[in-house]
């Protein structure tokens, strides 16, 4: 059993730390086989029943970034519209995505449908298999920080127009766009927080006892 001392622990919460969504990127290209790594170890994440529901889809092709990019600006058009007008100004200002300049592009999806589990655990609660998929986009997030590799998340954008440009299982759930590569810059404070659209809560504001 490997022993997760102290200093280990200080390193662990650091890292947590700064795990951050980032949106601004370099355009320098990852090292050979550093994304299939990542995706790796991204697997190792917990999954309701062993099912590993995750489904990976590197984008490559131009036409289908391009497809997803303008997608990304149809729907972030209409959230726009939809501001308040003392909020509007402020989200026109944001940079919501880093699909222009990030090497690296996935879409992520979970497979309801998969046999592998035998539908343990998951019966009752079906969206067990999105969590899962969920806790895979974390731990990919959690190894590319530790590598120095920033990771970004869209998520205005359609689902349905993503799996279409894609060419992917229409049974797919549709989980995220992520933008991979190496960030402009570090910091350990949200990028909305610094905008001023958000601050974090204490904790006492989450946890309720009974």
């Amino acid at each position: 059993m490997p022993q997760f001392d102290g200093s280990f622990r200080a390193k662990l919460y650091d890292l947590l730390r700064w795990r951050r969504d980032v949106r601004h990127f370099k355009r320098d290209p990852l090292p050979e086989g550093m994304i299939d790594r990542l995706l790796g170890l991204a697997c190792l994440a917990p999954s309701v029943g062993l099912s590993e529901p995750w489904r990976f889809v590197l984008v490559e092709d131009p036409a289908r970034r391009a497809a997803i990019r303008a997608n990304f600006e149809a729907c972030n058009a209409e959230a726009l519209s939809m501001q308040s007008p003392d909020r509007a100004a402020l989200y026109a200002r944001l940079k919501l995505q880093g699909m222009d300049e990030a090497p690296v592009h996935i879409a992520v999806y979970a497979d309801r449908e998969t046999v592998q589990g035998y539908g343990l655990g998951r019966m009752t609660m079906p969206e067990t298999i999105d969590y899962s998929v969920v806790t895979a986009v974390h731990t990919l997030w959690l190894a590319a920080r530790a590598e120095g590799i920033a990771v970004g998340w869209v998520s205005i954008i359609d689902p349905a127009g993503v799996t279409a440009a894609l060419d992917v299982p229409e049974e797919w759930i549709f989980i995220g766009y992520l933008c991979v590569g190496y960030p402009e810059a570090e910091d350990d404070t949200p990028t909305l927080q610094r905008s001023g659209w958000e601050h974090r809560h204490g904790t006492d504001d989450v946890i309720v006892r009974r």
